[in-house]
């Protein structure tokens, strides 16, 4: 059974599964699905088409899931996917796609949100991404899984964002950031991996010994782009934590790499 409190709004046309809390005066629109054990607070408005999954906290005066800020939407029905297990902080705004993308905004599984980020169209988020205060992601960016932006970072539309990255406080990306590495200043620059953060996922020593010889072999060499994709290709052969590295250079990245 459902906790509702008897001030929300919740649209005929929305799906509330057992278990899911709504505080007061938050909007639940038509083409809402919320999944059970998620936690709506007071005056969160959730427009959709939405689905949001399962144990996810929502935290009061949140925008999910309204029109997407693009002058070229016309109505079309897009739509916004929340995974499980994810925390929405204070005044966050996520919102739906556009018909000139996939037509869908995606947020993976247990992500932190913090309060005052902002979301836009078309972005797909992955899992375990840390996104802190006022961070701002513009239309159609890519992120990884386990990334960390610090508070008011910025990134650019299309940009793409390795898994691993950690981006500083500050920071304003205008191109892709490769998985492992640490930026900083604006315009963001590369300033090595994320040791500790790789260090606190577990990673050892030998496959950080590997993932510092990439960077320098990217960063440090002098090669060409080319170049060093080629030599990193190489190493991935008996380097297997590289193959996060390498996929992102010949697939992922579509605005060139922060260099």
């Amino acid at each position: 059974m459902s906790n509702i409190h008897p001030t929300a709004i919740i649209d005929s046309g929305a799906e509330i599964a057992d278990g899911v809390t709504i505080g007061p005066y938050s909007v639940i629109g038509d083409g809402v699905r919320i999944g059970t054990g998620t936690e709506i607070a007071s005056h969160v408005v959730i427009k959709g088409p939405t689905v949001i999954g399962e144990k996810n906290r929502i935290f009061q005066f949140s925008s999910i899931g309204d029109e997407p800020q693009d002058k070229k939407y016309a109505g079309e029905e897009t739509r916004l996917e929340i995974g499980d297990g994810n925390t929405i902080r204070e005044y966050c705004t996520i919102n739906r796609g556009t018909a000139q993308d996939q037509g869908a905004t995606r947020l993976g599984d247990d992500n932190w949100i913090m309060a005052y980020v902002h979301i836009a169209h078309d972005c797909t988020v992955g899992n375990d991404v840390i996104l802190a205060n006022n961070a701002t992601l513009a239309g159609h960016v890519h992120v990884g899984n386990h990334v960390i932006f610090g508070g008011f970072v910025g990134a650019h539309q299309f940009c793409s964002v390795g898994d691993y990255a950690f981006l500083g406080m500050y920071s304003g990306i205008n191109r892709d950031v490769p998985p492992y590495i640490t930026i900083s200043g604006n315009p963001g620059e590369p300033k090595g991996i994320n040791l500790e953060g790789l260090k606190r996922r577990g990673f050892e020593k030998e496959q950080l010994r590997n993932i510092r010889n990439a960077y320098r072999v990217l960063y440090r060499s002098g090669m060409r782009l080319q170049e060093a994709t080629d030599e990193i290709a190489r190493l991935a052969q008996t380097q297997p934590e590289l193959e996060i590295f390498l996929n992102f250079l010949t697939h992922e990245s579509r605005r060139s790499i922060i260099r």
